[in-house]
């Protein structure tokens, strides 16, 4: 009889993550609490968690926080394993009110909002190009960081350098050209206690740093434009759309773009959906300020390059201005247009990364609109 109720439970988990380990909590299909338990985050630690809510009975979903940092290992191992994951955000500032705070709750809570049917998303597969993508694109945007931080130092350095050392930079009026020149320097390390060499051999350093953060960016670009050619190679066919812009994109919309129930969710990730504004007789929309907001640059970018080289698109900033929209609102116009169009073909193009042989002619129809175009690929 035991047995028997044990192979009928049906098992919601839910799991608040952290560094080091993660917190799981069991819950049958009627609410109740089967247990919690802490589980390292290591592949034993996985196994162990994933063992520990078999035990309970069939595991139908597991709802986990944090998929996209502290539990992408565990997702990753979840789904390899056949388990169904969705993501959820922290419990609401009313249940830490009723209940305070800890890992248990939080847990249990998670389990709950997937039982409830309010926790539907399904996390970001981190497991393919985009991935892949993702990575690079952080290690180029440090790099891009620390060599804006050297020019930086580099030019305040200059400033405060001896005269005689600043007049011989001064050849060069660019922050560049002076950096090229601060390579060139040959300070004496016997004399660094003079303040003219020991000049000289900052500069120099920064100025090398520079030189090799150049060259790892060159690198990391190179590697990173093969990858989005092959990931999205129609969506880098658009006007405007550089790989760089395309890169963005695909880690905005993940590799698994399925789980987007359509081009409004997508244009809504992106902060580009539209939000009323009406009040009185005043009918209007604003801004979106949220989502993802480098997306929502990448698509600012995109807009204002077809404003400048794009017919269609200035005609209809033209038609919107004399209707009376503002600046603002038509941005936001052709934000939505173009999060429509690139959704689209970043569906084509991760669809046809599950195929083993993509067919040899494919019509993408990228919707009607301001910008909107049809392009035919061979």
């Amino acid at each position: 009889m035991h047995s028997m109720k044990h192979h009928d439970t049906l098992v919601i988990g839910g799991v608040d993550s952290h560094a080091d380990t993660h917190h799981a909590a069991a819950m049958d299909q009627r609410g109740a609490l089967l247990a919690t338990k802490g589980f390292p985050t290591t592949t034993p630690g996985y196994r162990a968690l994933l063992d520990w809510l078999c035990a309970f009975g069939e595991v139908d979903v597991v709802a986990v926080e944090s998929t996209g940092s502290y539990a992408a290992a565990l997702v990753r191992y979840l789904r390899e394993h056949g388990v169904r994951v969705l993501e959820v955000n922290q419990p609401h500032a009313h249940t830490r009110r009723r209940r305070g705070k800890s890992d248990p709750i939080d847990a249990e809570m998670a389990a709950r909002l997937a039982l409830s049917g309010k926790a539907t998303t399904v996390p970001k597969q981190t497991d393919g190009i985009v991935e892949s993508i993702r990575l690079l694109r952080a290690a180029r945007h440090s790099a891009v960081k620390s060599r804006t931080a050297a020019l930086v130092q580099l030019g305040g350095l200059i400033i405060t350098a001896p005269q005689e050392l600043r007049d011989q930079l001064a050849d060069r009026k660019t922050i560049r050209g002076k950096a090229s020149l601060c390579r060139r320097l040959r300070p004496s390390t016997d004399e660094l206690w003079r303040p003219a060499h020991a000049a000289k051999f900052a500069l120099r350093s920064i100025a090398q740093r520079i030189n090799v953060l150049d060259d790892e960016i060159a690198v990391l670009d190179r590697q990173l434009e093969q990858l989005v050619r092959v990931a999205a190679p129609r969506t880098i066919q658009l006007l405007g759309i550089s790989t760089g812009h395309a890169g963005r994109l695909l880690v905005t919309a993940g590799e698994n773009i399925d789980r987007l129930r359509g081009e409004g969710a997508f244009a809504a990730l992106c902060g580009a959906s539209p939000v009323p504004a009406s009040s009185g007789k005043t009918t209007r929309h604003r801004l979106n300020y949220g989502g993802d907001r480098q997306a929502n640059r990448t698509l600012h970018l995109i807009v204002v390059c077809r404003l400048r080289y794009c017919e269609r698109t200035r005609a209809y900033a033209k038609r919107r201005t004399a209707e009376g929209k503002t600046k603002p609102e038509i941005m936001r116009c052709l934000k939505r247009y173009i999060a429509r169009e690139t959704y689209h073909t970043l569906l084509a193009d991760l669809t046809a990364l599950q195929l083993p042989t993509p067919p040899a002619t494919t019509t993408i129809n990228c919707g009607a609109g301001p910008i909107g175009i049809t392009r035919h690929r061979t």
